[in-house]
């Protein structure tokens, strides 16, 4: 069977890409390095707690023997735990002492399955940066280019948000936001008349707060607000290539899907200078094969897109495949992130809240933009909310029983509020991915080395992150408990991004301002190697924006010929 696009991975890119070609009417081939799951058959969120061994934890032997790595993720559990790769048996390496935590999904939807869900613009503050302040290189593109890519994708996803009108953070095509609490309030209120250059918002949420008609087409409904959205949702009612957009591909015809397929390289044509074809490893049988397009769109996440364009060296590209600006796996960035603050919250005590709302509470970027910032360029936001201990602690009390039980279950506990910063970190081509020189996956295939330090600039800004947390807080009122004292574990945000830049240079950059590759015209890519800088807002929206766009523009160019 032909096709006229192959798209190399199923995930938040990946599977909003197939939607985009197959919508266009191209044959689209999507190749998944996962296994096949299956939202009816697959998902965990029918189950009850008890229904989980262990209380749902995994094994300490087991954790320390196969997912040493998966395991740091918060979203890792036994209701979760079939999603992520065995680390045992999908290894990379990092130099010693500067470790990174590449948390990965395994399966067909990726980490769509299984992510966060806030959903952000970048400004265009964020798509100015580079060119501003001389760090990097200039984006391709400005936020005229990607918002009717935004209205787009929010459309058809779905996101629950508010408008607001911040130059630093762009309103959107928002459904319902979700409220926020009685606490929450009054903290807003706090934070606002204490420091009139900040905003305390509900988080912007790719939850269906009111369905839409265009959601219950493809069979999605509601946010049921259980708040258990990382085990898949059988509802629908969170975003993800299984419930979204892989279904809307199939409705097409149009869709092809292999899944168990690890892709080792793309084949390069070097008297045209185009791709014709990608060869697959079968993940359980080791059987190799071939398939042939037209175009090619690779989205197997930042450091899987760096794997496959280094392993796809040639004689006409010694150092790998779109590589003469030798940037392919430079320039790796993660936000900063665990830079928690806790605090008891003198919330209202006549107070409680219904559900378990999807999304918290999120402050803006500030500094640098209302406020100015102290040695560091660039800035970060806040996620984070406040809820009430409810009756579960006073049943758990040891030696309760009966009557005390029934009284302790009767008493609300305090107010506890967190909120968590997240940070941009800057562009810099010695945080890279390369092959490793010697080792191998069980497939043959070179497996990724990650070398990665955060710089001064991001360690000035974390000093600045905890002093901003802890002053809010204590100005609404809260008595800080508990703060972090530095950043997680790199890779722990799960927003790497940046291995196959965009820009306007093809000495300096991998991409054009279409997502295409300046030395492979058939070749495009619109996962997270992409990005030319981090921003400091979930990633995610961008990534769908930009494959949507790039999308749009290559359906344009194939049927003019200049593919």
């Amino acid at each position: 069977m032909s096709f006229d696009a192959i798209v190399i991975g199923s995930g938040m890119s990946g599977g909003f890409a197939a939607k985009e070609l197959c919508e266009r009417g191209l044959k689209v081939l999507v190749l998944e390095r996962g296994k096949k799951i299956d939202p009816a058959t697959d998902y965990t969120d029918h189950l009850m707690p008890w229904e989980f061994p262990l209380n749902n934890r995994v094994p300490e032997e087991e954790v320390a023997r196969d997912y040493p790595v998966q395991s740091q993720c918060y979203a890792f559990s036994q209701a979760t735990k079939q999603y992520w790769p065995k680390d045992s048996e999908q290894p990379y390496s990092t130099p010693d002492g500067k470790p990174f935590s590449w948390i990965r999904g395994d399966h067909l939807g990726g980490r769509s399955v299984m992510w966060g869900r806030q959903s952000y613009r970048l400004s265009e503050i964020d798509l100015s940066a580079n060119a501003r302040d001389g760090h990097g290189v200039d984006w391709p593109i400005r936020y005229a280019d990607l918002a009717p890519w935004y209205d787009h994708v929010e459309t058809f996803i779905g996101v629950a948000g508010s408008n607001e009108g911040l130059e630093q953070l762009p309103d959107g095509k928002f459904l319902p936001a979700f409220e926020l609490n009685d606490a929450e309030k009054q903290f807003k209120a706090a934070v606002e008349g204490t420091f009139p250059g900040r905003k305390v918002i509900s988080g912007r949420t790719a939850n269906l707060s009111v369905a839409q008609p265009q959601h219950e087409e493809l069979g999605r409904t509601s946010c049921q607000n259980r708040s258990i959205c990382e085990r898949g949702c059988r509802f629908g009612a969170m975003h993800s290539s299984l419930t979204a957009s892989l279904p809307a591909a199939e409705r097409t015809g149009n869709l092809t899907i292999v899944t168990d397929a690890i892709v080792h390289s793309l084949v390069h044509d070097p008297k045209t200078g185009r791709i014709t074809a990608v060869k697959v490893i079968d993940a359980k049988t080791n059987e190799g094969r071939t398939y042939a397009a037209k175009i090619f769109f690779l989205n197997a996440s930042t450091i899987g897109t760096a794997q496959i364009l280094l392993n796809s060296a040639s004689e006409a590209n010694p150092r790998g495949l779109a590589n003469g600006s030798d940037q392919v796996g430079r320039n790796l960035m993660d936000h900063l992130y665990g830079l928690a603050t806790v605090a008891m919250f003198p919330g209202p005590q006549d107070s409680y809240y219904k559900g378990r709302r999807p999304t918290g509470l999120y402050i803006p970027r500030f500094r640098n933009v209302t406020e100015e910032a102290d040695g560091y360029v660039r800035g970060y936001g806040y996620q984070g909310g406040i809820s009430r201990a409810g009756w579960k602690q006073g049943a758990m009390t040891p030696g309760a029983v009966g009557a005390d039980i029934r009284q302790k279950a009767s008493q609300l506990g305090p107010w506890m509020g967190f909120i968590a910063g997240f940070g941009e970190v800057l562009p810099n081509p010695d945080n890279r991915v390369t092959l490793h020189a010697t080792r191998k996956d069980k497939w043959g295939i070179p497996i990724p080395h990650i070398e990665y330090a955060i710089g001064k600039n991001e360690q000035t800004m974390i000093k600045q992150i905890l002093a901003d947390g802890k002053a809010m807080l204590e100005a609404a009122g809260g008595k800080v408990v508990a703060q972090a004292d530095a950043a997680a574990t790199p890779g722990l945000g799960i927003h790497e991004m940046g291995t196959a830049r965009m820009g306007r240079d093809p000495k300096t950059s991998v991409l054009n301002g279409f997502n295409q590759a300046h030395e492979v015209p058939n070749l495009f890519v619109t996962d997270g190697a992409a990005m030319t800088s981090s921003g400091c807002q979930n990633p995610s929206l961008t990534y769908m924006a930009l494959s949507a766009r790039a999308a749009h523009h290559a359906v344009e160019f194939l049927k003019s010929g200049k593919l």
